[in-house]
């Protein structure tokens, strides 16, 4: 599917979430240096507070959202989906089929992959900390490292660039401030327990 038609679903996905007002700042924005420079600021410090271990991706993704959300004056969500690899899914999941959130209090856990967009841009930190642990699928160890090389932190990019480099971003849903607070207690668990 084209990126445009891509981009039009996310908004409508954003409007379920969120409200129209928030998926017509999500369709009309674009990033300028100031907020890269945030994003990558901010990125670095999650980082340092939440070190790499297995299984703590999506608390981190949780983590850096809400830190982005509140330095930026951008539309940032916190979305949920299939992360493909040359059309190979290395991290995947299905939405409940009673359409409830994937991230409500009593819902199984998520297999999937969560990403951040900054309208039409992704932030990944999770991708990196994913390549690098031990049981990564080799299709994404291979992937990421010959085209990064395995000392990154943060992916950024336009979403369409990323399909061109091998990097296909299926979104499944938007979450809510509800999806997100579980996130973020968890990791404030986590955190706060000094097992980071």
């Amino acid at each position: 599917m084209p990126a445009q038609a891509d981009l039009a679903q996310l908004g409508q996905r954003v409007a379920a979430s969120h409200g129209w007002a928030a998926a017509r700042a999500f369709k009309a924005y674009v990033w300028n240096e100031a907020d890269k420079a945030a994003i990558a600021a901010c990125a670095a410090g999650i980082l340092k507070l939440l070190p790499a271990s297995a299984g703590q991706e999506d608390l981190m993704s949780a983590t850096l959202a809400f830190q982005l959300q509140q330095r930026l004056q951008a539309p940032v969500h916190l979305v949920a989906g299939t992360l493909r690899v040359e059309r190979v899914a290395v991290r995947d999941d299905r939405l409940p089929p009673d359409g409830t959130s994937p991230f409500a209090a009593d819902a199984p856990a998520w297999r999937g992959h969560l990403w951040i967009m900054i309208g039409p841009h992704i932030v990944d930190a999770a991708i990196f900390r994913l390549a690098n642990s031990a049981d990564c699928p080799p299709i994404l160890a291979r992937h990421v490292h010959s085209l990064f090389g395995g000392d990154k932190g943060l992916y950024a990019d336009h979403w369409r660039h990323a399909r061109r480099i091998g990097l296909d971003y299926d979104p499944l849903h938007v979450l809510s401030e509800e999806d997100m607070s579980h996130l973020l207690t968890a990791a404030y668990r986590l955190i706060k327990d000094g097992t980071a």
